[in-house]
């Protein structure tokens, strides 16, 4: 065996993105040079690592196999450069944050003032739905994550961030009153779902239940921007997060339906593992957070309280 740790590194994003394309633009590598990388990887081992059938490459059962000892060496070699650092008095190292999706537009303000304090920390975070999220954290594959419905079976500490208001919204093309309706107004309207397994989801089936409402659900989409269009687009309503339809009010695209026991509220809370052991970086970065929360909120988060 003689292979780089450059052929391991490109052999790991190729396995990550399924793709020998999107490896070489996320290296900033062209695609024959990944190519040409991953051939003469492969020619070290007797067994296939990857596979194409029909247009489409997949990594086979022995090449995750490889991919999951990659991950384990660069990450030795990465905490090689971070011992370095910190030897020099530098906080480095990397910062791993898994958030459901419509955490993307809370988190970002969570790490700015962090990041730019500590140049050297890398960041890695993972944007997906719920389920991903209580998932990476099980298998202690991130040291933070960030969600609005807290796990009922795993165990875990958490910060508590800022509130999360769900409003029922639609385009503006048709005309709703002022007073707020009758909860009974949900069951006439096409609502637009998340998948199951995101928090909005099992919120909003929480909520459903204990009023007894029926729903007519007409779309089931995988993401709240995805949902968002296509209310944007008269397919129907749905009731979201205020965090990610701010510019859609201010420009009069979308518009909340008031309905009396709405919004529904919850709290997005940054969660770890109990008894996990942090790393500097991570230690540093949940100080941080417990110091400057309330000052971010009341930056960048005051116009929340608006909404009622």
């Amino acid at each position: 065996m003689n292979y780089t740790l450059h052929q391991l590194q490109v052999f790991l994003k190729i396995t990550e993105l399924q793709s020998v394309t999107k490896a070489a633009e996320e290296l900033h590598l062209t695609q024959p040079a990944v190519s040409i990388q991953l051939k003469n990887f492969q020619d070290q081992f007797q067994i296939p690592l990857t596979e194409v059938v029909g247009r489409k490459l997949y990594v086979t059962d022995f090449g995750k196999e490889i991919a999951r000892s990659a991950e384990k060496i660069l990450n030795e070699v990465h905490a090689i450069d971070y011992k370095t650092s910190s030897f020099r008095g530098q906080l480095s190292g990397r910062l791993k944050i898994s958030s459901v999706s419509t955490g993307k537009y809370v988190i970002p303000y969570f790490l700015s003032g962090f990041l730019q304090t500590h140049a050297d920390v890398e960041l890695r975070l993972d944007v997906t739905n719920k389920s991903k999220v209580l998932e990476s954290l099980e298998n202690n594959e991130v040291d933070f994550g960030l969600v609005s419905v807290l796990p009922e079976k795993l165990k875990v500490e958490k910060v508590e961030l800022m509130q999360n208001k769900l409003f029922l919204v639609n385009n503006t093309d048709l005309s709703f009153k002022k007073n707020p309706y009758e909860k009974k107004i949900i069951e006439r309207l096409p609502l637009i779902f998340r998948e199951s397994g995101s928090g909005t989801r099992h919120t909003l089936e929480k909520y459903f239940q204990q009023h007894r409402i029926q729903v007519t659900k007409k779309l089931e989409l995988t993401s709240n921007e995805a949902v968002k269009q296509a209310v944007l687009a008269g397919l129907g309503c749905s009731i979201m997060p205020l965090i990610g339809i701010r510019s859609e009010l201010i420009n009069g695209d979308l518009q909340i339906i008031p309905v009396k026991g709405l919004p529904i509220q919850s709290t997005w809370q940054l969660i770890w593992l109990k008894n996990k052991s942090f790393s500097p970086v991570a230690g540093a970065f949940l100080d941080y957070i417990r110091k400057e929360k309330n000052a971010i909120i009341e930056k960048k988060f005051k116009w929340i309280e608006d909404y009622a």
